[in-house]
C-alpha cells in the first residue's frame, strides 16, 4: 500500500482528521495502483479542536509512523504561532531527505516553513492568515489562499472542508483526473465499491455514464440512454444498477443534485437560475428534490455551507480542556 502520514498536532480541527480517510478510502479498490494506507501520527500532546472544547484521541502512531511513508501532510493546529518542536521539525527534514512528498493543510504550513523546506518555494495557507506567513516567512512564495498550490514535493491548500482540495490533488497526482474525479463523486453520491468501471469508470457504460453526466442539465429519458448505451430499456437498468449501485435515473438525480451543491456554494446565482442549469427545470422540481436527497432546501444549504466553510478552516479553539 502506498503509506500516507498524516502528522496531527495539537488542536487540530476535527474536520482534517476525518476528511483525508473518507477521501483516501473513497478511491476505488479496482485502480491499477495499490490502495491509501493512512497513518495519524500524533505529534507532542495531541489533541483536536473539534465540538465544543478538545477532547483527546489515542493514535497508533508517533513521529516513528513517518519512517516508510511516501507522502507526508502536516495537518492545521492551533499553536502554529508557538515554537515548533525540534522533534517535528527534524521528522519532517529527515522524510524530505528520503524523498517524500510533503505537504501542509491550513495552518500546518506554517510548521512546514519553519523546516526552511518551503524556502523558494510556492506554497499557501488559511486564507486569514496569508499574510502573516509572508512576514514570518520571507523566503516562501507566499499564494493566495484558494485552490492547492503544488511546488516539486510540496503541496499546500488552504484548509476548507478539512483539506479536500489538497486530498484530491494527491489522488488525482497518483491515480490521474478520472479517478480523483470518481473518489469525490463516490464519496458524495455514496456509491459501492463495484467492478472495474464501476460509476464513470472504463466498463461497459463508462461511456454512457459519462455522456449523462455532460448532458445532466438537459432532459434526458430512460429511452435516450438506453440508445445512447445500445440496449434496452430493462437490460440498461439491470446493468446499470450492477455498475453503480443505482437505477440511471438515481443516478442521473443524484448527479443533477451534486452540480446544483457546486453552484450554491461557488456563487449566488439565483435558484431558478441553478435548476434550468442542472436539468431540475422548474425551482420547485429543484427544491423538492434536493430536499429530499440532503434535507434541507438550496437556501439553507448555502447559508450552512458559508457558515461551515469558515469554522472548518478555523485553527483557534474557543475553550481548552486540562492537559
Amino acid at each position: 500500500m502506498a503509506v500516507v502520514a498524516l502528522l496531527a498536532l495539537d488542536g487540530i480541527p476535527g474536520p482534517q482528521l476525518t476528511t483525508p480517510g473518507m477521501l483516501l478510502g473513497a478511491v476505488p479498490h479496482s485502480c491499477d495502483r495499490a490502495p491509501y494506507e493512512l497513518r495519524v501520527c500524533a505529534g507532542p500532546g495531541f489533541r483536536t479542536t473539534a465540538g465544543p472544547g478538545p477532547f483527546g484521541l489515542t493514535t497508533r502512531w508517533g513521529l516513528d509512523g513517518l519512517d516508510g511513508a511516501a507522502t507526508v501532510i502536516v495537518a492545521g493546529h492551533h499553536g502554529f504561532r508557538d515554537p515548533h518542536p525540534a522533534a517535528v521539525l527534524d521528522a519532517l527534514r529527515a522524510a524530505a531527505d528520503r524523498g517524500c512528498r510533503i505537504g501542509a493543510v491550513g495552518t500546518g504550513t506554517f510548521t512546514l516553513a519553519a523546516t526552511g523546506l518551503l524556502d523558494g518555494h510556492r506554497a499557501t495557507t488559511d486564507w486569514r492568515c496569508v499574510g502573516e506567513l509572508a512576514a514570518d516567512h520571507p523566503r516562501v512564495v507566499v499564494a493566495p489562499a484558494e485552490e492547492a498550490v503544488a511546488d516539486g514535493p510540496f503541496l499546500t491548500s488552504a484548509g476548507v472542508l478539512g483539506g479536500k482540495d489538497l486530498w484530491l490533488r494527491l489522488i488525482e497526482e497518483d491515480h490521474g483526473e478520472r479517478v480523483r474525479r470518481e473518489a469525490d463523486r463516490r464519496l458524495f453520491l455514496r456509491l459501492p465499491d463495484g467492478p472495474p468501471g464501476a460509476a464513470g469508470g472504463d466498463g461497459a457504460l463508462g461511456p454512457t455514464i459519462r455522456w449523462m453526466e455532460a448532458g445532466s442539465h438537459r432532459p434526458l429519458t430512460l429511452t435516450e440512454i438506453a440508445a445512447h448505451a445500445g440496449t434496452g430499456v430493462r437490460t440498461l437498468s439491470r446493468r446499470f444498477r450492477a455498475e453503480t449501485g443505482l437505477s440511471p435515473l438515481q443516478y442521473l438525480l443524484r448527479v443533477r443534485v451534486e452540480r446544483a451543491q457546486q453552484l450554491l456554494e461557488r456563487g449566488d446565482l439565483p435558484v431558478d437560475h441553478i435548476a434550468a442549469r442542472t436539468g431540475f427545470g422548474t425551482p420547485a422540481n429543484l427544491r423538492h428534490q434536493f430536499q429530499r436527497l440532503n434535507g434541507t432546501t438550496p437556501g439553507v444549504y448555502r447559508a450552512a455551507f458559508r457558515s461551515m466553510v469558515t469554522m472548518f478552516t478555523e485553527d483557534t479553539p474557543r475553550t481548552r480542556g486540562p492537559g
